[in-house]
């Protein structure tokens, strides 16, 4: 057994010294054999959760979720600390300049006049911090970990501080439609069909960037409505004493209808 006093109340160093306890020789053996790459998904599941006790509003659940994603970025700092390369205080003061550096207009004399003007700012300080001389290489710069949607968005976006867009949504949904016509080909022809749904869907971010609707947002909110409209679907079938596999195509469609019009009563 380690050795660590018990409190009624525990601070950031305590959490800290929990992972160092965890990691040590007499700690965890399962704690102790993890490196980046082992617990790399339990990083990016952390940080989904604490997104769902956001969409929750929740504030007990966004305490939680926050304290799970803490202790993964505490642990992955650990694994270095115990490497000598950097510990958490190393984090936490390369951040702290990060912060000071892109808010010239609050620890610096530059004035703005607009949230657009601070945002504009801070990505001209992060081109210069990283050196990106293009549009291209900023565009490189985003993390292709990013959801799919999330990533073309800012990829798009990027595009469009270059002027490099459609003039409005109307150019947008052509665009939609001419790539949703190269798909039909491509399924017909069994030609790229992998490359011609991406174009679809990029075109669909295109869309969703000129209407102010976040495609990660949009495409969740139809999978829960999709999930809903299917429970309604086997609810409907098990009520007749069948299960949805043995009912014919066209009633499961039929009762699928009704529950989408059932959601506008």
């Amino acid at each position: 057994m380690v050795e660590f006093t018990r409190k009624e109340h525990y601070d950031v160093s305590d959490f800290r010294k929990i992972i160092e306890l965890l990691r040590s020789p007499g700690g965890c053996p399962w704690d102790r054999e993890q490196d980046h790459k082992s617990i790399r998904r339990n990083l990016l599941e952390e940080a989904c959760e604490v997104c769902e006790a956001i969409d929750e509003e929740s504030v007990p659940h966004l305490r939680e979720e926050l304290g799970d994603l803490m202790m993964q970025v505490i642990f992955h700092a650990r694994i270095e600390e115990e490497r000598g390369s950097f510990d958490l205080d190393d984090v936490a003061d390369e951040a702290c300049k990060k912060l000071i550096l892109r808010h010239p207009h609050v620890f610096g004399d530059v004035k703005v006049s607009s949230t657009g003007e601070v945002l504009d700012n801070w990505d001209a300080i992060k081109r210069a911090e990283k050196s990106q001389r293009t549009t291209a290489e900023a565009m490189d710069s985003v993390a292709k970990t990013l959801p799919a949607l999330w990533r073309a968005d800012k990829i798009q976006s990027k595009a469009a501080k270059a002027g490099f867009d459609w003039p409005d949504v109307a150019d947008a949904l052509a665009k939609l439609r001419e790539e949703l016509s190269e798909l039909e080909e491509a399924i017909a022809s069994k030609g790229d069909v992998e490359g011609e749904l991406g174009d679809v869907l990029f075109a669909a971010v295109k869309v969703a960037r000129f209407t102010g609707v976040d495609p990660e947002v949009a495409l969740n909110r139809s999978s829960d409505k999709f999930v809903s409209r299917f429970r309604y679907v086997e609810n409907a079938a098990e009520a007749s004493g069948r299960k949805v596999e043995d009912c014919p195509l066209s009633e499961l469609i039929s009762l699928y209808a009704e529950a989408k019009s059932a959601e506008n009563v």
